[in-house]
């Protein structure tokens, strides 16, 4: 059988074709791979280099290879977070002829840490609970839009650092399988196998002496579980409100854009007798910040990220008086020509490690607070610049070299 390269750019089956796909995965020559730290799978996976781009190799039997490749495509579509699906390739054969498994292809997800490599260092249990926050805010996502992951796991799921929170990213959809709508049976199903994964993976952690010693395993499983149903609840609840008080609907919006959502489809009934109006939301997206901060700047952060930027692109507007009657986004456009991008360009690339510019960013803007504490004054983004490039990011990238895997 020949080779064949399933792709979803027109421009990526001639860049992949110039790896060794006669070789198994397991086999292939240092000079393809990329040394990143890799998480926990059930197969054999390698981080490799196609022309611009770090990819993620996983060889797996074909059905399923082509199953999760269409699973990804369609998490994509739905907004979900998740590892972006780039090729499929079949028709593997080495130097004798024998067939080689199926590969799938993702992209690299840049700034991301599997988290076993999180763990190099002991981490903090208030760690822990971020991290437990991004994969609650994962999992009501994906049952929001229909998706059964049916593998919920710290292994199967990638970091990013999010303005001082985490975003989780699914990574494995092997398992996964997409409804109109999901049952409370299969969110429950979904939600104890989290459960039981997290705690298994965390005693390991222990075993391992990994875990600080007052993170309690099953404690932190069940604490999934907590944080699931205190978002799920407060997204979904039908609320009943007096007729008339409709600043009470605006208000329960406005707890919902708070927590990063937006209101795209909701459900308002009068009673018969005209007392009562009753709100629910019908369908809630995730992302009420991020996409404030694209409409505005053009900038694509994470939700945390742009909760942050924006609260600082407000702050500065607020100081624009020359400009009082110009129109939002032109303000927007002038803070991120003056402000943000000088700012993030006098970070030297070569000391930003992992961190995207909206990281950077949020980092100095934490540096400048806590510095102005400490002076009691504010002492201005441009020295909180040239004190986080002098004494914080040397120490920083120096402890990410000596905890970071080979």
């Amino acid at each position: 059988m020949a080779l064949q390269i399933s792709a979803t750019n027109p421009e990526h089956p001639a860049l992949l074709l110039a790896l060794p796909w006669q070789t198994p995965l397991e086999e292939w020559p240092e000079d393809y791979l990329v040394p990143l730290p890799r998480g926990i799978s059930r197969h054999v996976v390698r981080y490799a280099r196609a022309g611009d781009e770090v990819i993620a190799v996983k060889e797996l039997a074909e059905r399923p290879a082509l199953r999760e490749y269409e699973l990804l495509r369609d998490l994509d579509r739905l907004g979900i977070p998740a590892v972006d699906p780039l090729a499929v390739v079949t028709g593997r054969s080495d130097a004798a002829g024998e067939p080689l498994e199926p590969v799938l292809i993702t992209r690299h997800l840049g700034g991301s840490m599997p988290y076993r490599s999180m763990f190099e260092t002991t981490m903090r249990p208030a760690t822990m609970h971020r991290l437990m926050d991004a994969l609650a805010v994962l999992l009501v996502r994906l049952h929001l839009t229909g998706f059964a992951w049916g593998d919920c796991s710290l292994s199967n799921t990638l970091f990013r650092r999010d303005a001082g929170a985490y975003a989780a990213y699914l990574v494995d959809a092997e398992t996964g399988e997409l409804h109109p709508r999901l049952s409370d049976g299969q969110r429950d199903y979904d939600l104890d196998l989290a459960r039981v994964n997290i705690s298994g993976e965390l005693l390991d952690l222990e075993a391992s002496g990994a875990l600080h010693p007052s993170v309690d395993p099953i404690e932190f499983g069940q604490e999934i579980c907590a944080r699931y149903h205190g978002l799920w609840r407060e997204l979904t609840r039908t609320s009943v409100y007096p007729a008339g008080k409709y600043h009470y609907i605006e208000r329960r919006i406005r707890r919902l854009n708070d927590l990063g959502f937006d209101v795209a489809e909701m459900q308002i009934e009068r009673s018969s007798n005209g007392d009562t109006v009753t709100f629910v939301p019908k369908v809630v997206d995730a992302g009420h910040h991020q996409r404030q901060l694209l409409r505005l700047t053009g900038l694509d952060t994470e939700e945390n990220q742009a909760r942050r930027l924006l609260s600082d692109l407000e702050s500065w507007m607020a100081t624009q008086e020359d400009f009082a009657d110009a129109r939002p986004e032109v303000l927007a456009h002038r803070w991120v020509r003056q402000v943000f991008r000088p700012t993030v360009r006098a970070v030297p690339v070569e000391l930003r490690g992992a961190m995207d510019q909206a990281e950077i960013y949020h980092q100095l803007l934490e540096h400048r607070w806590y510095l102005s504490e400490r002076a009691q004054h504010d002492i201005g983004l441009d020295t909180a610049v040239k004190d986080y490039i002098d004494n914080i990011l040397p120490r920083a990238r120096q402890t990410m070299e000596t905890t970071t895997p080979e």
